[in-house]
């Protein structure tokens, strides 16, 4: 009874209030427009461009950063998994990005990748690559697909962490086995290591979508989710729109689409991935 208590003091109380909130008006630069208007922010939402601006950059940043990640977090995994001699001094080392704090992390590369002090630009162009300086994340051809390489990079030894120690669970007399019958390193890896690995993958795509879709702190500090509504992103817009516009019934209305739109991503992710039945 009291582990139920603080559970529903700490999980359950909060997020029905912040759902509550998005049936009302709350704004704090007029605290005397207050009161009860049902659907109001969710009818506001339908016809508002910048929601859908958002929500179809949120699904880009979120399908192409989670795609990234996972495919340089197997490519980490699969080489520390050999056990090579230095591989504990490579494994420290790929963990570093995701030990930085985003803080960090953000205005370091917007450094990296400033048009005018940036040593990215400057070794672009003396190789060819770029005929000028480029202004990254402030063009918005290239703005949202700078932040998802930044963010790639930063969130991709998560998978790596997670998706070695699955590896290192692998007995090996399966490889072993599949050798003897014939099965070459595509094979095995086909047959073996992802089905293995299945349960492991899933959790880490689960976890991962969610932090992604409710941290905008790497866009905040790149792009403000400018230029213009290049970058804009849900988790972006409610906080803008909480802390700047002090508009708090709307954001609570975008932040409760958020959790519908994850609840659904992860049940539909855990039936097509048949977890639950195994």
């Amino acid at each position: 009874m009291p582990s139920l208590v603080i559970i529903l003091l700490v999980i359950a109380y909060p997020t029905i209030y912040g759902m509550a909130i998005s049936f009302r008006e709350m704004r704090l630069t007029r605290p005397g427009l207050t009161g009860w208007v049902g659907f109001k922010h969710y009818i506001v939402m339908i016809d508002d461009p910048v929601f859908w601006v958002a929500l179809k950059n949120t699904v880009l940043w979120v399908t192409f950063a989670v795609v990234l990640e996972l495919g340089l977090g197997f490519i980490a995994a699969t080489a520390l998994n050999r056990n090579v001699p230095g591989t504990g001094i490579f494994a420290v080392l790929i963990l570093v990005p995701y030990f930085l704090p985003n803080v960090v992390a953000g205005h370091m590369w917007a450094l990296l990748l400033d048009p005018r002090l940036g040593v990215i630009n400057d070794v672009l162009v003396r190789i060819g690559i770029l005929s000028s300086y480029k202004a990254w994340f402030a063009d918005p051809n290239t703005a949202l697909a700078a932040t998802i390489f930044v963010e790639a990079w930063h969130g991709f030894p998560f998978f790596a962490l997670l998706l070695l120690a699955g590896l290192k669970g692998i007995p090996y007399d399966l490889y072993r086995a599949a050798a003897v019958d014939g099965a070459g390193p595509i094979a095995q890896f086909r047959l073996i290591t992802v089905p293995m690995l299945k349960s492991v993958i899933a959790a880490a795509v689960i976890l991962r979508v969610i932090s992604l879709v409710n941290s905008p702190d790497l866009l905040l500090i790149l792009t403000g989710g400018g230029p213009g509504d290049a970058t804009q992103v849900l988790s972006l817009y409610a906080f803008q729109t909480a802390y700047k516009d002090f508009n708090f019934g709307y954001a609570s209305a975008l932040s409760v689409v958020m959790f519908v739109i994850l609840m659904v991503f992860a049940y539909a992710y855990i039936r097509l991935s048949k977890i639950g039945q195994e």
